[in-house]
């Protein structure tokens, strides 16, 4: 049992291990706390040197230490990885150093006692609770070692050997290791270090648990679809338990039929294949259970299993009936497994099976980490259900409004043409002199048709601009309308190094290209320019023209705009979006300007 528990601890942070940058910034501050301990009890022994007995080995072995500890910081300044060798050589010399400088002290003012203290924390911070225990036990081992070496005559050995060579002698306090003191010294070391590495375990566990549901939810992609979301994740729950199936059944609340799909890890590639619906679905997979997650365990495939179960809150529910499970076992085989259910929002609810999960912790706190994966995974699969329809349905609108502008414009237009190309195939031989003008008109709404399908068209097409293209875009759309129309139009940019947001760009690039479209349709202009630059920490877009002008006369800002009702309206619209300002000025007769202004910050940007 020791050693599962150990393989479980160890299995849990391979959950999330820990990368170089994060180790090397460990060391970097356990190096930085070693010197300031050392130089802290440096100052403190300077300043009352009767704590050592004015003893020169405690001062050379201090400086010793704080040698090596900033030649530490200097090696992993220098470096930019940390090897496990290399800490486990610091962590060595840790557990050493403070077994030899407390020998120099005495118990009650012994300054050196926090450096038992610092190697606990080095052991939990660096590894957890098993590292730090066994931590404790190495110095106790080292200090009972010590205390043996010094009851058996080991001081007054040394001291003689000093002696002879005319060196100062060691001056230890042999008090501190009388077997007592030192009962209670090993006691408090290994308390602490039980305390130390479980505090370190749980943190350890919790990070684990929240790098797992991080890297869960970076699997719900809108690009994947539901159904890739959920290959993705069961992928990702077969993984993490080295489970032989996954299953999931889900309902709409409003709705009979039970969807249900199965992950099986048998397969080189987990896919997710749907099975057919059958009658007795909802007895099977959604038979009603108080538990919310549950671990049923079949001894040889008896039965009742042994169920351990949870209920909403996470309290652990006693006497749970395996009622719930009996259809399913029937037509799933299963040793061991864990169901634990789920509901988005108020319109579907459903159940994940694991069957023959490798659990590596305490089963309660699998059951805890499994529902709590469900539920915050749980929001993130039902946003990418919610966006897919959401794109459905704004697919649906959108191709209704293309069919709409099809059929009230270019589809009435052309079967205007072919009555009057009708009438005039009639009238050519009684009025030949009436075919030229008429064909040439026939040409002109034509080609009025064509510019709107395009027009229409380049509406309908996504935009990928950004602010290193955006500039060109505009500069292509004014001569393709200048090409197109016969208008002259001019862009001009006083900047040449943007740095828009894409999403701002994006409807920057649609409202210039709606105002063209409004130029060309209504104002029956000769000239138009189109200017960007930078005013007053944001940008400026101006579309200025020479054609009819609005129904209004003088310069007005969006709001009276509102106000009157007036203005376009779609570019007013994509103004809102990227939290702009527009005013219009309008000299009917002799042309208008359009001038939007856009802030650097935005607040929130709907594109």
């Amino acid at each position: 049992m020791p050693f599962r528990a150990v393989q479980d601890r160890f299995l849990w942070r391979l959950r999330a291990p820990l990368g170089p940058g994060e180790i090397r910034r460990t060391e970097r501050w356990l190096a930085s706390a070693r010197v300031f301990l050392a130089v802290s009890s440096l100052v403190t022994i300077w300043m009352d040197p009767t704590e050592v007995h004015y003893s020169i080995w405690a001062f050379g072995l201090l400086a010793f230490y704080i040698a090596q500890g900033v030649n530490i910081i200097i090696f992993l300044r220098r470096r930019q990885q940390s090897t496990a060798s290399f800490r486990v050589l610091v962590h060595t010399a840790d557990v050493i150093w403070p077994v030899l400088i407390s020998a120099f002290a005495a118990g009650g003012n012994n300054p050196f006692s926090l450096f038992f203290v610092f190697v606990l924390a080095a052991a939990a911070y660096r590894w957890g609770l098993w590292e730090t225990v066994g931590t404790a036990v190495a110095e106790v081992i080292l200090l009972w070692a010590e205390s043996f070496a010094l009851s058996t005559g080991f001081l007054g050995w040394a001291n003689h050997i000093l002696s002879r060579y005319s060196l100062p002698p060691l001056l230890l306090d042999a008090g501190n290791f009388a077997p007592k003191p030192l009962f209670m010294r090993s006691v408090y070391l290994l308390v602490l270090g039980w305390l130390l590495g479980y505090l370190a375990e749980q943190q350890k566990q919790l990070r684990a648990e929240k790098a797992v549901i991080a890297r869960t939810l970076t699997k719900a992609r809108v690009e994947s679809g539901l159904a890739g979301t959920l290959q993705e994740i069961a992928g990702e729950l077969l993984k993490m338990y080295e489970a032989k199936h996954l299953l999931i059944a889900s309902q709409e609340v409003n709705h009979y039929r039970i969807y249900v799909s199965e992950v099986s890890q048998m397969q080189e590639e987990p896919l997710i294949r749907w099975l057919e619906p059958t009658a007795n679905d909802r007895d099977i997979y959604l038979e009603d259970s108080p538990a919310a997650v549950c671990y049923a365990e079949r001894d040889g495939g008896d039965w009742p299993p042994k169920l351990l179960g949870l209920d909403q809150g996470g309290v652990r529910m006693e006497d749970l009936a395996p009622r719930f499970l009996e259809r399913f076992a029937q037509k799933h085989r299963f040793d061991r497994a864990m169901v634990v259910s789920f509901a988005f929002g108020q319109d579907w609810r459903g159940r994940v099976f694991l069957l023959d999960p490798a659990l590596t912790g305490e089963t309660e706190e699998e059951l805890h980490f499994l529902q709590e994966l469900v539920r915050q995974v749980g929001p993130a699969v039902y946003n990418v259900l919610l966006i897919r329809r959401l794109r459905l349905r704004a697919g649906a609108v959108e191709r209704a409004r293309f069919a709409r502008e099809l059929h009230d414009g270019a589809i009435q237009s052309l079967i205007a043409v072919e009555m009057q190309v009708d009438v005039l195939r009639r009238q050519s031989t009684t009025k030949p002199d009436l075919v030229g003008g008429e064909l040439g008109r026939i040409q002109g709404l034509l080609r009025e048709e064509v510019l709107k399908l395009r027009e229409l068209m380049q509406q309908m097409k996504t935009l990928d601009v950004d602010a290193k293209r955006l500039l060109g875009l505009i500069h292509d759309t004014v001569e393709r309308f200048q090409r197109e129309t016969g208008i002259s139009a001019r862009f001009l940019s006083d900047v040449t190094d943007l740095d828009m947001p894409q999403p701002v760009c994006r409807e920057v690039a649609r409202i210039v290209q709606e105002a063209l479209v409004n130029v060309r349709k209504h104002s029956q202009a000769r000239q138009v320019l189109v200017r960007l630059g930078a005013r007053n920490g944001g940008w400026r877009v101006e579309i200025e023209d020479d054609g009819r002008g609005f129904s209004f006369s003088g310069r007005y800002s969006q709001e009276q705009l509102d106000a009157i009702n007036k203005g376009p309206l779609v570019i007013k619209e994509r103004v809102r979006l990227i939290e702009g300002e527009l005013t219009i000025e309008s000299n009917p007769g002799r042309g208008s300007r359009l001038e939007i202004t856009v802030p650097r910050q935005q607040g929130a940007i709907h594109g």
